[in-house]
C-alpha cells in the first residue's frame, strides 16, 4: 500500500514527464519548475512534497522600493479571487505566490490547474506591481537607456509612466 506522500510523488513526478516544464529535482521531496510568460519572462515555482500536503511557492518580485502599502493593498484585493494560491510576503518583502493541495487533493488535473493559475497570476501581476512599486527606478532606467542610446525594448510597457 503506498503512502499519500509516496502517490503525490508519483503524481508531480508523472505530471512533470508529460508535459514541457523545464525542471529540477532538487531533493527527494522538492521539484524546482521553471514556468515560461510573457510578461514576467520565467517565473520559478517550488513543488515541495510535506507530510501532509503539496506545497507552492512561486517567486513573483524582490520588494517594492516605493508604495508598499499600496503594493501590499493590490495584493490583497487580488488575492480574494483566486485560485489554490494567493500572494504573500517573506520576512523581508518578497512577494511571493504560495498555497498547498492535500495528498488527496493531488492530481494531475488539479496541478495543471494550479500550475496554470501560478503562471497566469504571476505574469498578469508582474507589470502592474513594478509600475506601482518601481516607477521611479523604471524613470531612472529609462533614462539612463536613453541617454547611452541602448535599447528601450523590454520598458515599452511602461512608456506611459515617462510622459506623467
Amino acid at each position: 500500500m503506498s503512502t499519500p506522500k509516496a502517490r503525490t510523488l508519483a503524481v508531480v513526478e508523472e505530471f512533470l514527464a508529460s508535459h514541457d516544464l523545464s525542471h529540477e529535482v532538487a531533493d527527494e521531496r522538492t521539484f524546482m519548475v521553471t514556468l515560461p510568460g510573457s510578461a514576467k519572462l520565467e517565473t520559478h515555482c517550488a513543488l515541495v512534497i510535506g507530510d501532509h500536503s503539496l506545497g507552492i511557492n512561486a517567486f513573483v518580485i524582490r520588494k517594492p522600493d516605493e508604495n508598499v502599502a499600496q503594493v501590499h493593498e493590490w495584493l490583497l484585493r487580488k488575492n480574494a479571487n483566486m485560485y489554490s494560491v494567493a500572494f504573500a510576503i517573506n520576512e523581508i518583502g518578497d512577494i511571493y505566490l504560495v498555497g498547498r493541495l492535500s495528498h488527496a487533493a493531488v492530481s494531475e488535473r488539479e496541478l495543471d490547474k494550479v500550475i496554470g493559475s501560478v503562471l497566469q497570476y504571476c505574469d498578469a501581476a508582474f507589470n502592474p506591481l513594478l509600475e506601482i512599486g518601481f516607477a521611479t527606478a523604471i524613470r531612472r532606467e529609462w533614462a539612463w537607456r536613453l541617454s547611452r542610446g541602448e535599447s528601450l525594448a523590454n520598458l515599452k510597457a511602461f512608456e506611459h509612466l515617462i510622459s506623467e
